[in-house]
């Protein structure tokens, strides 16, 4: 029979289809998962595996989660899509949980972290350019920083090789060291509109923001009028222990954009924001089509309700101290392998030694033949960024995984 001839959603897939028909923008894995329950996954062969990615820190309350998986379906037999001359009773639920659980007033939901930051920086621009004029205009962002792949936020994003081809490239925007706090200082000036910056880095190696670094950027933003966003895209959402990880520091910020574990898998995402900046962003001066609507406000209500729970978020920082003092052994059992571990909550990263750098992929995929899903934040960090509902007991086993993996590697 002609593959074309065959009912499309049981045409026998691989791997290889993937370099056949899409488009070659990832690198992805052999294994192709296609099923999943908590933190345990199987892929096309029975293979079992426990992932400690979470779609990167995207399914924070795991796979398949029984509680999400009931209110997306109690959703889609009700009431799925509206255009946006319509409101609906989900966004709106969303909208009242998030404002009372933040410093935010207002919400405004798109479908991803690219589209939320993008949102936040068309706000400040926007905001400064009706306050102060057109000359306040310029962005500062810190190297090593990941904000989204369209031009403008992957322009905003401190990384070149993501950049390198699609110039030229939106002009006013620079550059500083992250928790440099000089450097913040000789950067942000009266011209500046918005400074944006992730408290805790994790595309660029999972870096914690300094206390006083963030602190001196709340200062500076506020001695020159220009916005302070904090993408939380993929450290908040109970990642770190907190709700969003500004509670963490004790230091708000103006604009706060979520996505990822907000839809634990569903794609939605939040800018959150103040009355006075929100009232900048008038009728028809932006929009999305899909954003916010029934399904995936339901969706996000409904794991933002089981997250900011005192005990859920209580039982998330213990989580982080186990998996930190277990990778602390770990680091002091392979000196050669790592340096340190970094990060907070359950977004750690190892970092490798001199003699393993640009060598954190050849863990991963050790980890991976042993059954182990671990991620990577460049080439010398290995970053474990598992469900938040990890039990003691998957911390134990991703140990014992982690350890035969570079026994193997250490013999090879």
């Amino acid at each position: 029979m002609n593959a074309k001839d065959t009912t499309a959603t049981t045409r026998p897939v691989t791997r290889q289809t993937y370099d056949e028909v899409l488009v070659p923008t990832y690198a992805p894995a052999a294994m192709v998962p296609v099923r999943g329950s908590g933190l345990d996954l199987w892929d096309q062969n029975g293979k079992h595996y426990l992932d400690f990615t979470s779609g990167i820190a995207v399914n924070s309350l795991g796979h398949c989660n029984p509680i999400v998986v009931e209110a997306l379906t109690r959703q889609a037999n009700t009431l799925w899509h509206l255009g946006n001359g319509y409101t609906n009773e989900p966004v709106l639920r969303l909208g009242l949980a998030l404002t009372e659980a933040t410093f935010a007033d207002r919400a405004f939901f798109c479908n991803s972290g690219a589209e939320a930051n993008e949102a936040a920086l068309k706000l400040a621009r926007k905001y400064a350019h009706a306050k102060f004029g057109p000359h306040k205009s310029r962005i500062v962002s810190c190297l090593q920083s990941f904000h989204g792949r369209t031009l403008f936020t992957v322009s905003v994003g401190g990384q070149s090789k993501y950049t390198e081809g699609f110039e030229p490239l939106p002009p006013s925007i620079d550059h500083i060291v992250y928790n440099d706090i000089e450097a913040a200082r000789a950067a942000i000036t009266d011209d500046v509109c918005a400074v944006i910056v992730e408290p805790l880095q994790g595309e660029g190696g999972v870096v914690p923001g300094d206390q006083a670094y963030l602190q001196a950027l709340r200062d500076l933003c506020d001695q020159t009028g220009a916005v302070l966003i904090f993408d939380e895209v993929q450290c908040g959402m109970g990642r770190t222990g907190d709700l969003f990880h500004y509670m963490t520091y004790g230091i708000t910020p103006d604009v706060l954009t979520s996505a990822k574990a907000l839809g634990n898998g569903y794609p939605v995402a939040a800018m959150l924001t103040t009355h006075e900046l929100a009232a900048t962003l008038n009728v028809g001066s932006h929009g999305t089509t899909y954003g916010g609507n029934p399904l995936a406000a339901t969706v996000a209500l409904t794991v933002l309700e089981t997250i900011n729970q005192p005990e859920f978020l209580a039982r998330v920082k213990q989580a982080g101290d186990k998996l930190r003092a277990t990778m602390e052994q770990l680091i002091a059992d392979y000196p050669q392998v790592f340096t340190l571990v970094r990060g907070a909550g359950l977004l750690l990263g190892m970092v490798v030694t001199d003699a393993w750098k640009g060598r954190s992929k050849d863990i991963q995929k050790a980890a991976e033949a042993n059954g182990l899903m671990v991620l990577i934040a460049g080439m010398d960090v290995l970053r474990l960024a598992p469900a938040l509902i990890v039990t003691d007991e998957q911390i134990a086993e991703a140990d014992r995984i982690l350890r035969l993996s570079i026994d193997g590697l250490l013999k090879a």
